[in-house]
């Protein structure tokens, strides 16, 4: 019997241990989705889609703030990947982020508002709030854009001229081989015949 009871009791642990660790697993795997802003923006345009009224305009204005503050992020990332000048440009995305990171909480919060009445006197101002996150975001934006392109132009006049550069010396060197060529085509001159042999052929 007690034989019996140790193997009932092992199993037991081993149900138990497997079950926490699928537990463990799942909420791994939770997580990691969660984090994915691939899947989140999918998912805020699924219910984006199937909403309607007010809440429908709450979940657009999330995509909109996600989305804006996704392109500055590119643009950040971008720009610390080249060699262009960079300034502030991450300090200040920073707090553009913090702002957008408080207006989202803002919206999380208006999407369990359900009183319609309430919810639609809150969107215009958090509207034009989600309008001012876009309008700083195009400019951080317009701003790498113009660092990237000075660089782009100053990169590419300098290669233009390297590339002006070889081509002259390539067409300079092909004209100096075609001269060559058409001095080794020319007949050897004929020799003229001594003046001593014409005088003495005469005196004879």
């Amino acid at each position: 019997m007690s034989v019996l009871a140790g193997v009932l009791i092992g199993l037991l642990v081993i149900a138990l241990l497997g079950i926490l660790t699928g537990v463990l697993i799942v909420r791994a795997i939770y997580k990691r989705i969660r984090r994915n802003r691939g899947v989140n923006r999918a998912v805020l345009r699924t219910r984006a889609t199937f909403a309607w009224g007010p809440q429908q305009q709450v979940l657009r204005l999330r995509m909109r703030l996600n989305d804006s503050l996704d392109s500055g992020r590119s643009a950040v990332d971008l720009s610390l990947r080249s060699a262009g000048p960079r300034g502030e440009l991450v300090r200040l995305f920073r707090r553009v982020q913090e702002e957008g990171a408080t207006l989202e909480t803002q919206l999380r919060l208006m999407e369990s508002e359900t009183d319609t009445t309430v919810l639609t006197a809150e969107l215009p101002t958090v509207r034009d709030r989600v309008e001012q996150v876009e309008a700083l975001v195009r400019r951080l934006r317009a701003a790498v854009a113009s660092g990237i392109g000075a660089l782009s132009d100053d990169t590419l006049a300098a290669l233009r001229s390297d590339v002006d550069r070889e081509v002259a010396a390539l067409h300079a060197g092909v004209q100096e081989l075609h001269t060559l060529n058409s001095y080794d085509g020319l007949p050897e001159p004929r020799r003229q015949p001594s003046t001593n042999r014409i005088s003495r052929g005469n005196e004879s």
